[in-house]
């Protein structure tokens, strides 16, 4: 099924949140339950939904940086591969 691939970026998520601390590990662990979330929805996210995660994770990433910007380069790649499987932009 190719909503494991958000499966996927929630277990890398997760993984980030647990090398991440203070208000980078909260963020994490809520974008890693949203991910669960998606990947047992009825209907998957589209294009814009996962555009504004993916925003967020750059943006955490980025101040991170480290082991912690690794694991969510790792969700990332997840996220991009499961994009390619939906139709439109």
């Amino acid at each position: 099924m190719t909503r494991d691939r958000l499966a996927d970026a929630a277990d890398s998520l997760e993984r980030a949140a647990s090398a991440a601390d203070g208000d980078a590990r909260d963020r994490l662990s809520d974008q890693s339950e949203q991910f669960e979330t998606l990947a047992d929805a009825d209907r998957g996210p589209d294009h814009g939904k996962l555009a504004r995660h993916e925003h967020v994770l750059n943006e955490i990433a980025d101040d991170a940086g480290g082991e912690v910007a690794d694991h969510v380069e790792d969700a990332l790649e997840s996220i991009h591969a499961f994009r390619e499987t939906l139709e439109g932009v």
